[in-house]
């Protein structure tokens, strides 16, 4: 059902925006003292997250947060997406320190860095933070494209920190890449503005709160012209097929948190980017959202298929990321209550899943010094908790019960049910079966069999903070998946939320 939400006033959206920004400054100014990095970081993404979860309670009760006069908004769905996003980026920073102490450290690995490196990566990880936020809370459909560019721009330069040659061809095939393509969204949300202007008069063009009420009455050339430059914009932000050429590249070579942040949730900001502008279309448009369904049953094909041939551990966890992208794109392009609801469900469950993985991939380079999976094999013995949190992340992946991707998996295989997208549902079920077949090989790999020479025999657990960052994403991925009904509240008010928007365009149609 469409969620109606009050607006009231609030300091919140502005904080989520303004405590990682700040931080990030303050990382920049004090490099001198070096122990403010890791404490300040710690203490505003932990703030984030304290803000997140009170807003999120805000938009349960029928709230929608409003700040600077509607440009951030807080509703159920932006809620859900800050809250994921907080989540996330809380647990890769208690993730950090160990992982990347170590490589100033140990100065033999493949790629290690310097004190004062650090100082520049805690710096734009809590900018990237802020970016990703922002994106998500932006009303105003130009600070929204603004937004994400940001974000690339950040992420970007954290992409390239290693500074070798592998870790600098990655970064300017990011931002290069990225840039063009993000272009392409610019291009969108100016035809949307102009025409929403001239409709609504003034600023309320900017107002993507505006724009849905006024959708309908836009051209079908306009629409067809908007949509596709939105598309291509945000869709190469989210790694979607064709537009995914960066992502290998660029999740392989960034620094394992900064690979957990990318997959886990920067991708699921693209998306959500994608709901805020292109589903104003859907109602009075339906070949917009038969051109999304399509093109997320290609994804998730050819992002499976990519990453069953790859050897290098990251690389197959980047692609394995533009599949499950290509599985949310199927459930909001069915533009069915269900649908939607599905593929949000799976936002939550994939970012909780493959930042685990990512994570587990980073405990096992640690410890190891390997990342190609023809060298590795029988770390089960010597690092069972990273053992038990990779194959829950496998698992859950894969969409096998009792776990969380099994819960969104059938929620999106009903809806396409519902639907009628029957080829949709048995391509879906097909490439559920790679990805287990692909997560559960790497798994093997990795961990049974016989220890190769290239390993030492003193390979053992990763540190506490590394373990505790993962523990918590499996008991997270367990939980969802044996009582899912615990985030079904959120979920349904999220899914409701875009509901509105169809509801607005429907009751415009209505009028003509």
């Amino acid at each position: 059902m469409p969620t109606v939400q009050s607006d009231v006033h609030s300091l919140l959206p502005a904080l989520l925006v303004f405590v990682p920004t700040g931080a990030g400054i303050l990382i920049f100014l004090l490099r001198r003292l070096s122990w403010t990095r890791e404490a300040l970081a710690f203490l505003a993404s932990l703030f984030c997250l304290a803000i997140s979860i009170a807003a999120s309670i805000s938009t349960l009760k029928g709230q929608c947060l409003i700040a600077l006069g509607h440009q951030l908004i807080i509703d159920s769905l932006a809620a859900l997406l800050v809250l994921l996003v907080s989540a996330v980026s809380f647990l890769v920073v208690l993730y950090c320190p160990r992982y990347m102490r170590h490589l100033v450290r140990d100065a033999a690995i493949p790629h290690s860095t310097t004190e004062s490196r650090l100082t520049i990566f805690y710096g734009w990880l809590m900018l990237f933070i802020a970016t990703m936020l922002w994106a998500c809370l932006s009303n105003n459909i130009i600070m929204l494209y603004v937004a994400v560019e940001a974000s690339t721009i950040a992420s970007g330069l954290l992409v390239a920190f290693y500074w070798d040659r592998r870790a600098l061809e990655a970064g300017y095939k990011y931002l290069m890449l990225l840039t063009v393509g993000i272009t392409f969204a610019l291009f969108g949300c100016v035809l949307v503005y102009a025409t929403g202007s001239s409709v609504l008069g003034g600023s309320k063009g900017l107002l993507i709160s505006e724009l849905r009420k006024v959708a309908a009455s836009f051209p079908s050339t306009t629409v067809a012209l908007a949509s596709a430059f939105l598309i291509v914009g945000f869709g190469t932000k989210a790694g979607i097929a064709p537009f995914h050429p960066w992502l290998p590249d660029a999740h392989a070579e960034a620094p394992t948190p900064v690979s957990a942040l990318l997959s886990g949730v920067m991708l699921k900001v693209a998306v959500y980017a994608m709901i805020r502008t292109v589903t104003l279309f859907y109602p009075s448009f339906p070949p917009v959202a038969t051109f999304v369904l399509a093109l997320g049953v290609f994804t998730m094909i050819l992002g499976d298929l990519m990453a069953l041939a790859q050897d290098d551990l990251k690389r197959m966890l980047a692609y394995s990321s533009v599949s499950q992208m290509g599985y949310v794109l199927l459930g909001v392009g069915l533009g069915t209550s269900l649908g939607t609801y599905a593929g949000l469900f799976h936002v939550v469950n994939h970012a909780l899943a493959k930042s685990l993985l990512f994570l587990a991939a980073g405990a096992v380079m640690y410890s190891s010094g390997v990342r190609t999976l023809s060298e590795m094999g029988g770390l089960a013995k010597k690092m069972p908790v990273t053992s038990f949190c990779f194959f829950i992340g496998a698992l859950a992946l894969s969409g096998v019960p009792p776990l969380n991707g099994f819960q969104s998996k059938l929620a999106l295989f009903v809806a396409g049910a519902e639907a009628g997208a029957w080829w949709a549902v048995i391509l879906g079920i097909v490439t559920s079966l790679i990805t287990l077949v692909v997560l559960v090989r790497a798994a093997k790999n990795i961990f049974w069999g016989k220890m190769p020479e290239s390993i030492s025999v003193s390979t053992r657990e990763a540190p506490a903070s590394v373990c505790l960052a993962m523990l918590i994403l499996a008991v997270l991925c367990l939980a969802i998946g044996i009582y899912p009904q615990a985030i079904y509240s959120p979920l349904e008010k999220a899914a409701g939320s875009v509901q509105t928007i169809f509801t607005a365009t429907a009751d415009t149609v209505a009028k003509h």
